[in-house]
């Protein structure tokens, strides 16, 4: 078999891109994307400028279900529906002053079960947001299968002004056949800055051999858990009575409020309850952070 080796656009790394199935296996994928606000009449539209992709990451088109003067929607694709062992996929946007973007995807992303090399898979996200930007990053949930290894990492830097309303939701196993996660690792890193400062870092490892994964201090068990972010409202204390007054009260949800961040976690069982309890809080964030109402991304409909 002939071997090719290719040097990604934005790194310059040369990359061995034949199909090994050895603990050097490695196929990486990129997508860079960047939004900017360009004025027109006595408005401004966000137009997607930037659209560079390398290996099975990209986006079609952009949407603009709130009229051509309201937030980008953006949908992005990964045409192998799920990561494998040695996959490498790295996604960095920016959305630069005064515009607004919105970001999700067509389905779940699926974790697959590590090869019997226990090669790991990596997925890094790096968000920009000037000032006066928002960003709205709300893709839908993330399955990771039994065996699954690897790191997932989320970092967020935002200017003084910008604002970002985002949440990352993940299922373990696969409960409806019968197929729990019960072996692999994946640790998941978040890091959000403001100005360069840290306002949340937070960093864990889904590990089901370890006493957590099973504890009432730790995962307690629950197949599926989440979080919500909301940094630039202007009265968090009032977000969260609202949220706490319009959603119905539960056990496996919670919401706080530190160092200019709104949190809302959910640890349970369900899918379909984690996604309708952060549905639910977007539509009351969403106005509170940046004055109009929520809209539903049409892929969600499909």
């Amino acid at each position: 078999m002939t071997r090719l080796s290719f040097a990604p656009p934005s790194t310059g790394e040369v990359v061995d891109y034949g199909h090994r199935f050895d603990a050097s296996r490695h196929w990486p994928a990129s997508l860079t994307l960047g939004f900017a606000a360009y004025p027109e009449a006595n408005t401004s539209i966000t137009r997607m400028n930037v659209a560079r992709h390398y290996g099975p990451l990209r986006v079609q088109r952009a949407f603009y279900p709130e009229g051509r003067d309201g937030c980008c929607h953006v949908y992005l694709l990964h045409p192998p529906g799920g990561i494998a062992s040695g996959d490498s996929l790295t996604i960095d946007v920016t959305v630069s002053e005064n515009a607004h973007a919105l970001l999700t995807t067509p389905a779940a992303n699926k974790l697959y079960r590590a090869d019997s090399n226990s090669v790991a898979w990596a997925q890094h996200t790096h968000l920009k947001v000037e000032d006066g930007a928002t960003l709205e990053w709300l893709p839908q949930e993330t399955l990771a299968f039994d065996g699954s290894r690897g790191v997932q990492t989320v970092e967020i830097d935002l200017a003084e002004t910008a604002k970002c309303l985002g949440w990352e939701i993940i299922g373990l196993g696969r409960p409806a056949s019968d197929l729990p996660y019960v072996s692999g690792i994946i640790e998941q890193q978040f890091k959000l800055t403001r100005n360069g400062l840290p306002l949340w870092l937070e960093r864990q490892s889904i590990d089901p051999e370890h006493p957590r994964f099973l504890g009432k201090w730790g995962q307690g068990g629950s197949t599926v858990h989440a979080t919500l972010w909301a940094v630039g409202l202007e009265n968090p204390t009032d977000a969260i009575t609202e949220l706490r007054d319009k959603i119905p009260a539960s056990h496996n949800w919670a919401v706080t409020h530190r160092r200019g961040v709104l949190l809302l976690r959910y640890l349970g069982m369900e899918r379909n309850e984690a996604w309708a309890l952060f549905q639910q809080a977007r539509d009351i964030l969403r106005p509170r952070l940046i004055g109009v109402e929520s809209v539903t991304p049409r892929i969600w409909l499909t």
